[in-house]
């Protein structure tokens, strides 16, 4: 469990002459956060694209976004919500840049799956990836949300923005393309 941020007070509000800082700081909660779900965010990104460096980049563009503005986010615990909204954000930002880098490309650059990948497991995991990934940019967000990162209908709704009838809309529609996908002869 994460300690929340104490209230750092200016010194003429605590009544101390000294300016001794309170136990904790804000850094230090970004810290602590930043261990316990570094991992856990870097594999929502794995699911939101497609190469490992990509996903580290943008977990660790989140985690500098999330630290300059650390001022701003006021409650604590919505601390980790502000990063998977962010590393969710920053992956589409992500694709859509390399989305126009193809179309600048004559040949697209092929998937290269990692050598220590099991290859009955890479297969399995490709084939999902391909499948997510034809899924309309919301159902995908939705499913990847939900059942990866674990998050309740009304955290990826916060996440994202959107209602939690949206939520299940985007989710029903989301499992039934993904089902017809995967039972789909290769």
């Amino acid at each position: 469990m994460i300690a929340p941020w104490p209230v750092v007070q200016a010194p003429s509000d605590r009544g101390d002459t000294d300016g001794a800082m309170s136990v904790g700081t804000t850094v230090d909660h970004l810290t602590e956060t930043y261990r316990a779900h570094y991992r856990s965010l870097l594999g929502l990104a794995a699911l939101l694209l497609d190469d490992t460096a990509s996903c580290e980049d943008v977990v660790q563009e989140a985690f500098i976004r999330v630290h300059s503005a650390r001022k701003r986010v006021r409650e604590p615990e919505k601390t980790l919500a502000y990063l998977r909204q962010t590393v969710v954000n920053l992956s589409r930002s992500a694709l859509r840049r390399r989305i126009m880098g193809m179309r600048l490309l004559s040949k697209p650059m092929p998937d290269m799956a990692s050598a220590e990948e099991g290859a009955y497991e890479a297969l399995e995991r490709d084939e999902l990836k391909a499948a997510l990934r034809k899924l309309q940019r919301r159902q995908r967000e939705v499913l990847v949300l939900r059942y990866f990162a674990d998050m309740t209908e009304a955290q990826v709704a916060e996440t994202l923005g959107i209602s939690i009838g949206s939520v299940k809309a985007y989710g029903s529609r989301g499992l039934a393309a993904l089902r017809v996908a995967m039972e789909a002869p290769a």
